[in-house]
């Protein structure tokens, strides 16, 4: 009798658990901040939850929000500076959190001239009105 109480007792609390999501999947409003002196060009954003492309963003200048489905706080960026090809390096998303039903900026920068390296800080602006 003491062993079936055991065993209950350790698979109740198991059946019992549910998964909970612990962040919102989505939807992202998201912008890019150029905290560089050089003009982006051709600025496209890949959150996984779609691509953008923001056009072209002046120095020290910040674009539009654009709505994606999901967001991180790392994500790709791709754009041009006087015709280079600059990039972050490409992201794994597979142990990434959401970002969530936010309004949020990307600040970007060179990390690294010589191989045409793009870095980022993630900005959490506000929460979305509505959702």
């Amino acid at each position: 009798m003491k062993r079936i109480i055991l065993i209950v007792a350790l698979i109740l609390p198991v059946i019992a658990c549910k998964k909970q999501e612990i962040e919102p999947l989505g939807p992202t409003d998201v912008r890019i901040s150029n905290i560089t002196d050089k003009t982006f060009e051709n600025v496209i954003v890949n959150t996984s939850g779609g691509e953008n492309n923001y056009g072209t963003i002046l120095p020290g200048g910040t674009s539009e929000y654009y709505r994606f489905e999901k967001s991180y706080p790392e994500i790709d960026i791709s754009l041009f500076i006087n015709g280079v090809a600059y990039h972050t390096v490409k992201q794994d998303y597979t142990y990434q959190n959401y970002v969530g039903h936010v309004k949020c900026t990307y600040k970007v920068y060179i990390s690294d001239p010589a191989t045409k390296l793009l870095d980022m800080y993630f900005i959490y602006e506000s929460p979305l009105e509505g959702n």
